[in-house]
């Protein structure tokens, strides 16, 4: 009988263990195959929200665990959409607003559940990462392919004569692909040489997509990428010889970037929209009710409407919407909003910076997107971000690494 049960126990072990592997590998390409997703959202609901809807709710009965940072987290957002519900409560006619904090809320549920599955285990960054700089390669072609009307049906991808690949705006298409971006140029930077070849050309097809997005925020937060990880790097690191190595690396990424903006301006179509663009303030900035001026009226109208004026109402009454966060949260979700984002806000920062340079297995992947939610929030001055799906993978990511950090959970993984 003991031979039998000796016998069978590692069977039984090997089998458990099989099982594990097998649940983990579906896992992995259920949330690689959810983040691939987040880079073609040409319409709302777009396949990302019913995909990733399902996935949570299945993940949600099969074990989904919120540590004390991930709800907190949770608690946050879900009082920002109140003050959402409350402002949309100040409308006559709710249009499409019930709709609109549908998909608020829905987003706001994808960056908890990012934080809880990273704070489970640290390794499923690598998925997401792999996930997300695929979808950025494709959504990427595609809007270079529009771009030149490389096929019959081209223009989809394509708006006002700039790329967008499979997004509503190019304005979002260019900020989507910092984060795939910024982890090319990390690789460049710190990787290894050898697979130096191999990022080249998933870097020139960013740059030249970003190039062409004609997105002047775009274009500002690929320069601070680039910029802030060669600083970070060279903060980090106080090897002489490593140090050396990031100033060659950042100079010869900035040339290569140069090199694919210089060939791409030789068409003439290319370097007509580039001159218009180039200009820091447009003539839609500093009109009468322009960009600026909407930015000033929007200030006084959310000092006279404590509870906000409901989602989206802004955009009829001034022609377009405030393209700034912090007057969009506080006219759209009201004070209560307003205060919930900024609290988000300086957490976000706040905790991404506490554990930006310790030395831990996933410290690369929150460089990089912490460094990525930077430019956004930067952008966020000037233009709307509260239902960008990829701004709340950032803030799921960095919120989940900080959870790892808090609940220590990265020392019992290496026991």
């Amino acid at each position: 009988m003991s031979t039998v049960t000796h016998q069978a126990l590692p069977s039984g072990i090997d089998h458990a263990a099989k099982n594990r592997a097998l649940i983990r590998l579906v896992s992995n390409f259920a949330v690689g195959f959810g983040v691939f997703l987040s880079g073609f959202v040409i319409d709302e609901p777009a396949p990302y929200e019913l995909y990733m809807a399902g996935l949570i709710a299945i993940w949600a009965l099969f074990g989904l665990r919120l540590s004390q940072v991930s709800s907190s987290l949770l608690a946050i957002l879900v009082i920002f959409n109140i003050g959402g519900v409350i402002s949309m409560g100040q409308m006559s006619d709710l249009k499409t607003a019930p709709m609109y904090l549908a998909v608020s809320l829905f987003l706001s549920l994808t960056a908890v559940f990012f934080a809880a599955i990273i704070n489970n285990d640290y390794r499923i960054l690598k998925v997401i990462f792999g996930g997300y700089l695929l979808a950025a390669v494709c959504t990427s072609m595609l809007g270079i392919l529009g771009y030149f009307s490389a096929f019959p049906g081209a223009e989809l991808f394509t708006r006002y004569g700039r790329a967008m690949g499979a997004f509503q705006d190019p304005n979002v298409f260019g900020p989507f692909l910092m984060l795939p971006f910024a982890w090319l140029i990390h690789g460049v930077l710190a990787g290894n040489l050898r697979a130096l070849p191999v990022r080249l050309i998933p870097i020139l097809i960013l740059t030249l997509a970003i190039f062409l997005s004609f997105s002047r925020a775009a274009w500002g937060m690929a320069l601070l990428t680039i910029i802030g990880l060669a600083m970070l790097l060279f903060i980090r690191n106080p090897s002489p010889l490593f140090r050396l190595r990031i100033i060659i690396m950042a100079i010869v990424a900035v040339a290569l970037a140069l090199i694919a903006i210089v060939i791409a301006l030789q068409i003439p179509s290319v370097a007509e929209l580039f001159n218009a663009r180039a200009q820091l303030v447009q003539d839609y900035d500093d009109a009468q009710f322009g960009r600026f001026a909407r930015h000033w009226y929007g200030l006084l109208l959310s000092i006279d409407h404590p509870l906000g004026i409901g989602p989206l109402e802004f955009g009829p009454i001034y022609g377009e919407d405030t393209h700034n966060i912090w007057l969009k949260a506080s006219l759209d979700y009201g004070w209560i909003g307003f205060a919930s984002y900024l609290t988000l806000t300086m957490l976000t920062l706040g905790l991404g910076l506490r554990f930006l340079f310790r030395d831990r297995p996933w410290q690369p992947y929150l460089l990089c997107a912490y460094l990525a939610y930077v430019t956004h929030v930067v952008v966020g001055n000037v233009i709307d971000t509260d239902h960008w799906r990829h701004f709340y993978l950032l803030i799921g990511i960095i919120w989940g690494c900080s959870a790892l950090e808090i609940g220590k959970k990265y020392q019992v993984m290496r026991q």
